[in-house]
């Protein structure tokens, strides 16, 4: 080959790893499984030295509302989107997301349990590739039962979470009998509430869609949540969500905790938590039903119908979602830190042995039925959320309306009632029943 042929052949040689080379956008929320995901994605990055992740990490709320608009107005700014069931579901039948279909066969996709696939598809196809699933649980503090002469039930009723919050309550010493999801956002407070209204036998709608927010089960329901949390929750508990909690309990400030059974991994961690080996388990508080009490949620990872690198998403997707990621956390971050819920492999001799939390959060989510989510019959599928493209609307506003009466500018039955109208409001308005 002549020298001008030669630099000819590395000239087109260079241009084409330009063409290949490709930058993915990835957008996921701030969660400390999420955290690690970008740490732990440098290993991705060198087996595949031509793609390079840009990473936009963000608050649950503002994710949520960033990605809504963008795909909504398919604005094509993100490859890779961090999104739960109830996105799954809706903007896979409207075509916003790419199938995943042709996953390699060491995926193993059918050691992703039924329930998860099910919920990140649409008739048959799925839309979303699971990073963990979760339900809800009670976290509490053994140490602090124990002083207290107080044994926690495996099967506890929120009756009985009042009560132990009003022995455990101690603000003078900055120990809180109970904290609880308090900030506004159908994702955040409504996720809690929703699943304590379930325990009460409410529902968001009746058989023929009209909400039921003036009814005694919601009166009941959210009635015992603001004076509960209002009389033994930690100051500022309106603003407090998913990891403002999971940091007042790591300091040793919550005496009991329900929130989502992903947490397991981190109370227990003990380069992140002060009380890692004081820290007790029980199932989600019951009340008048244990129906819908725990929820069953998965934040996983789609790729939009606008990205222009779709085969670079895949190729990330299935690397964040594989066994082999979870092989790589457990070496790098010990076993009990392996994204939860998701496989049934996951749940192996070691994995139990190493995770305490992990039967009871195996257990709820096989107990958790999104299609039959409370004791009356309803219309919807869906736990601690509706999946009708209206929900995420009303659901912010309930969620404002509701912290609203935590924070003591509304009463409870004032609440109640705007949140009546305003969800019949949009329900008329979306064409209901239909």
């Amino acid at each position: 080959m002549t020298a001008s042929k030669t630099l000819l052949a590395l000239g087109l040689l260079a241009l084409s790893s330009a063409a290949a080379a490709e930058t993915l956008t990835i957008a996921t929320v701030n969660n400390s499984d999420m955290i690690r995901m970008q740490r732990l994605s440098k290993s991705f990055e060198q087996a595949h030295p031509g793609i390079t992740l840009n990473w936009v990490v963000l608050e649950e709320n503002v994710l949520r509302q960033r990605l809504t608009t963008d795909i909504a107005t398919q604005g094509g700014q993100f490859d890779v989107l961090t999104i739960g069931m109830y996105e799954a579901a809706l903007w896979g039948a409207k075509g916003w997301l790419a199938p995943m279909t042709g996953l390699p066969a060491d995926y193993a996709l059918d050691d992703v349990f039924p329930s998860v696939r099910e919920g990140l598809s649409v008739n048959g196809t799925l839309f979303a590739l699971p990073f963990y699933a979760e339900s809800s649980m009670t976290y509490y503090r053994r140490d602090l039962f124990a002083a207290a002469g107080l044994a926690m039930p495996e099967h506890p009723t929120w009756t009985q979470m009042a009560e132990f919050a009003a022995k455990l309550h101690k603000p003078e010493q900055e120990q809180y009998g109970l904290c609880l999801r308090g900030k506004a956002g159908w994702g955040e407070n409504m996720a809690l509430i929703t699943t304590l209204a379930n325990a009460h036998g409410a529902r968001w709608f009746d058989e023929q869609w009209q909400p039921e927010f003036t009814g005694p089960e919601w009166t009941q329901a959210l009635t015992y949540y603001v004076r509960t949390l209002g009389s033994f929750g930690p100051p500022g508990a309106s603003s407090n969500g998913f990891n403002e909690n999971l940091a007042l309990f790591n300091s040793g400030k919550c005496a009991m905790w329900v929130d989502a059974s992903v947490a397991g991994s981190f109370v227990t961690d003990t380069a992140q938590s002060k009380v890692a080996d004081k820290v007790g388990f029980a199932f989600a508080p019951q009340q008048s039903t244990a129906k819908g009490s725990a929820w069953l949620y998965s934040w996983s990872l789609a790729i939009p119908s606008t990205s222009k690198a779709q085969a670079a998403a895949k190729a990330f997707t299935t690397w964040a979602t594989s066994k082999q990621y979870a092989e790589l956390v457990a070496s790098t971050d010990g076993v009990a830190n392996v994204p939860p819920g998701t496989r049934a492999s996951t749940y192996n001799e070691a994995y139990m042995a190493a995770a305490p939390f992990a039967a009871i959060t195996l257990q709820s989510m096989k107990n958790a039925n999104p299609a039959s989510p409370s004791i009356k019959p309803v219309p919807y599928v869906g736990i601690q959320l509706v999946t009708i493209p209206e929900f995420q609307a009303i659901g912010t506003q309930v969620g404002q309306l509701f912290a609203a009466a935590l924070t003591g500018q509304t009463t409870v039955e004032q609440a109640l009632q705007a949140a009546q109208q305003a969800s019949s409001r949009e329900m008329k308005r979306a064409g209901y029943p239909k």
